[in-house]
């Protein structure tokens, strides 16, 4: 495994540790627990679901498990701008991990796009 891929699977991993010790800081009302339940979720998901790309056994399958990695860290784009907006929680961690979230989706959807590519090229 190349080191870019080493570099991402740590990176996801960083992102997650950092999505848990945000919900963490959130309140315990109801707006609280469900968004920071839905950002839990997706946020460390990314990261598994990462691992499972770079273990596909075609290109079809890597394309298929790396557009799941994209939806899921957009989807942490989604919760964490909500936070923010919604005032739930007000640390200058919320834009730490929407910037990063944003960064990912960006990378996992040239990834997905250069696997397409790669596929109709043939």
């Amino acid at each position: 495994m190349n080191s870019d891929f080493e570099n991402l699977k740590s990176r996801t991993q960083k992102f997650a540790l950092g999505i848990i010790n945000l919900t963490k800081q959130m309140s315990g009302d109801q707006v609280s627990k469900v968004l920071g339940n839905q950002l839990l979720r997706a946020g460390t998901s990314v990261g598994a679901n990462y691992r499972s790309a770079c273990r596909a056994r075609s290109k079809a399958d890597f394309i298929s498990k790396i557009t799941i990695v994209e939806e899921e860290v957009d989807e942490c784009v989604y919760w964490l701008e909500l936070i923010e907006l919604s005032e739930t929680l007000n640390s200058k961690d919320v834009a730490i991990l929407r910037k990063e979230a944003s960064e990912l989706t960006a990378i996992f959807t040239a990834s997905g796009k250069t696997a397409k590519e790669s596929v109709q090229k043939k």
